[in-house]
């Protein structure tokens, strides 16, 4: 079945569906988290990190799943 959104929407609906499932939070392992990610953050904006493209991850996803 496919919903009539775009796939932004879609992603975003699911998303929202997914959070409601998940009503207990942890506040320790949350706030772990929220640092994590501003830690990753800045390493990003700093240079202490490169990103790549989503075409790479899909590319290297693909040669480790499949050998290729």
């Amino acid at each position: 079945m496919r919903i009539a959104l775009p796939d932004n929407k879609r992603a975003e609906l699911a998303g929202n569906l997914i959070a409601s499932l998940d009503t207990a939070v942890d506040p320790d392992a949350d706030a772990a988290w929220q640092e994590e990610v501003a830690r990753r953050l800045q390493d990003v904006r700093s240079g202490k990190v490169t990103t790549i493209s989503w075409q790479e991850v899909q590319r290297k996803a693909h040669t480790l799943l499949h050998g290729q």
